[in-house]
């Protein structure tokens, strides 16, 4: 008899052009198990991938301003809603998997730190193997989740977070849908926190970047996804000629005046203090990790699960964890 599932992996096959990966092509799982009889193996990952704990620990984690004072400024988690409704546009309009989109996206950034770009640099030179969020991020879903046990994502899902930084030859086409979607949603949603925040005035955005993007938040991202959508052809995702040099130049702004701005990132250098100070002391007393971490103590040494505890935890709990250990608290001689 047809179930829900079967009855959707039919109906990709005509919504889903010639580059699509159709679900029931996945190359499967770490571990083999059981179809869902209602849910695609992609949509399964969906599902995972959102109710898991990393997904919810997001949304205390750190886009680019540390600490804003204000309630609308995005998070790592409004960050990765974002790209998703993004990714989820672009595969809709190319003919691509929707939901294999949906999936890279959401689960792209799980392995962030704690205070964006800066604890990464931070755990990139304290621990000895080198840190790269994506690198943790498939360690995530592989590895970490579940009391270790993993989220067993399919294939395709788990390169599609690997590798939405740095590409590969092979990615399907979903996965650079993500890559590029990841790159356009930050710049601007980065540039409209910035301008929110005072970093820099909207009559201060490049010309190059107004004229052929738009003034707004909002025309921006759709000037940028009309072309990428208009461009793509034969299963490669490109922009024209000239919105790609655009784009490249509104990338290397953001970095220029953005990114490396003093009163944005005045805060970061006590970043690598606090992570330094919580890797040592976690190192020399590996006994107070959690016990889940205990397992990756025996398999990969303590080193790994310092680092591992260190870089799930949210900005709030690393300020906390720090103050618990290192800072005094005021006490009463009865």
């Amino acid at each position: 008899m047809s179930c829900p599932r079967m009855e959707r992996e039919r109906a990709e096959e005509f919504i889903i052009g010639p580059y699509g990966i159709l679900s029931r092509n996945s190359k499967g799982r770490l571990s083999p198990e059981p179809e869902c009889e209602i849910r695609t193996c992609f949509q399964r990952d969906i599902d995972r991938i959102t109710h898991s704990k990393s997904f919810r620990r997001l949304k205390h984690k750190t886009q680019v301003f540390l600490q804003p004072e204000g309630d609308h400024y995005r998070t790592r988690l409004t960050h990765t809603l974002e790209v998703s409704r993004l990714a989820r546009t672009v595969a809709r309009a190319l003919k691509l998997n929707e939901d294999l989109a949906e999936a890279a996206a959401l689960g792209h950034d799980l392995g962030h730190t704690p205070f964006g770009h800066a604890g990464e640099r931070a755990l990139n030179k304290i621990y000895p193997g080198g840190f790269k969020h994506y690198e943790q991020s498939l360690r995530v879903v592989d590895i970490l989740e579940r009391d270790g046990r993993g989220l067993n994502l399919c294939y395709e899902t788990r390169m599609g977070i690997l590798h939405h930084t740095h590409g590969q030859a092979d990615d399907t086409p979903e996965a650079v849908a993500v890559r590029l979607c990841d790159r356009i949603a930050y710049i601007n949603h980065d540039l409209d926190d910035s301008i929110r925040a005072g970093i820099i005035k909207a009559e201060e955005v490049p010309e190059l970047i107004r004229k052929n993007c738009g003034e707004r938040n909002s025309e921006r991202i759709n000037s940028l996804l009309t072309d990428l959508i208009e461009n793509s052809s034969g299963g490669k995702l490109r922009m024209s000629p000239k919105m790609r040099e655009v784009f490249d130049f509104f990338h290397s702004y953001m970095y220029s005046d953005v990114y490396t701005n003093p009163l944005a990132k005045g805060e970061e250098n006590k970043v690598e203090g606090i992570l330094e100070r919580l890797y040592d002391y976690y190192l020399k007393r590996p006994e107070k990790l959690p016990e889940d971490f205990h397992g990756i103590i025996e398999a990969e040494g303590v080193e790994r699960a310092a680092c591992d505890y260190i870089s799930g935890m949210t900005d709030s709990y690393a300020m906390e964890k720090y103050g618990e250990l290192f800072i005094p608290f005021a006490w009463t001689v009865k």
